[in-house]
């Protein structure tokens, strides 16, 4: 199996790194409403040094946005070139804990948002 190049500096992101974390700030939000009931503060990437997606209008308890700022941290600083998905990666870089809370996430917010409707995202949840 061909190891994927490593990247040598980081520019902007591209169009499927932005996708990627519009997808990833998506079920972070959906799975926080259903689970928590904490209100939620909006999400100022800006402020943690990340870029602006056009994610604003997102509210996030403090557990579930402090998890996306370190998950989409990581996925920016991601060494690898082309990014492969998490789940087919061989160089797992979220701690322990935080690759359980990224799977729990992304199971049931993509099972939830195809149940509503969300077609679109069944590339996205198998791949």
């Amino acid at each position: 199996m061909k190891r994927p190049a490593v990247k040598t500096e980081n520019p902007a992101l591209n169009r499927r790194e932005r996708k990627d974390l519009k997808v990833l700030a998506l079920f972070t939000a959906v799975y926080c409403r259903a689970h928590h009931d904490q209100p939620g503060l909006p999400l100022d990437l800006e402020g943690a040094g990340l870029p602006d997606l056009g994610l604003g209008r997102s509210r996030l308890c403090p557990e579930c946005r402090e998890f996306l700022i370190y998950a989409m941290t990581r996925r920016i600083k991601c060494p690898l070139e082309p990014k492969p998905t998490c789940k087919h990666c061989q160089v797992h870089c979220y701690r322990p804990g935080h690759r359980e809370k990224v799977r729990k996430i992304m199971r049931f917010s993509g099972k939830h948002l195809i149940r509503r409707g969300r077609l679109d995202l069944l590339w996205h949840y198998f791949f």
